[in-house]
């Protein structure tokens, strides 16, 4: 055979290789498939079942077979409800401080309306009153104010007379250990 007469056959095996090589091309540039690059899924085996990990969305699930066959479920997102929990506590703060400063402006307004805003003396100034002893409001006192009653006369001495008896045992046990140490064990 001659190389004229084997070039027909040359060029239809050309051909073909051509067409395969075109047909081909897109499959080799398509994705391996899951199994060889370690799978959609991550299997990990726990008791009663596996839990399995989407790899692609992040979402966990607990399969197990239930008897008639086996079952994923997906579990509940820990941050996703803290997340929830979170806003929600958040949307409460704002709305309980909202009402807190609409309650502060309205008794701001009606502490102006029914009292006029003077300015009192500093003890010791001209015009200032003696305080309180007896813990009850004037008449001109503001409502808003709170007001701490001093300790009473009889307080003070049951104060003074706690304070008396500890000073003394501490004396009287510094004494002791003096005497205990002259002594001798």
């Amino acid at each position: 055979m001659s190389a004229v007469t084997q070039l027909p056959g040359l060029l239809r095996i050309s051909a073909i290789a051509a067409t395969l090589a075109c047909f081909a091309a897109p499959a080799l540039a398509q994705a391996t498939p899951d199994t060889e690059k370690g799978g959609r899924y991550t299997l990990t085996p726990m008791t009663g079942g596996f839990v399995r990990l989407d790899t692609q969305t992040g979402v966990v699930s607990h399969c197990a077979d239930r008897g008639n066959g086996w079952a994923c479920y997906a579990l509940p997102e820990e941050h996703v409800a803290l997340d929830k929990e979170i806003g929600r506590l958040r949307a409460e703060n704002e709305q309980l401080r909202a009402q807190l400063a609409a309650r502060d402006s309205a008794a701001a307004g009606k502490a102006q309306k029914v009292l006029p805003k003077v300015e009192s003396p500093r003890p010791g100034e001209p015009g200032a009153t003696a305080p309180k002893v007896d813990g009850r409001k004037s008449a001109d006192a503001n409502r808003n104010s709170i007001e701490v009653p001093l300790p009473s006369d009889r307080d003070m001495d049951r104060v003074m007379s706690f304070v008396e008896r500890a000073w003394r045992r501490l004396i009287e046990m510094a004494a002791r250990v003096q005497r205990d140490q002259s002594g001798g064990i």
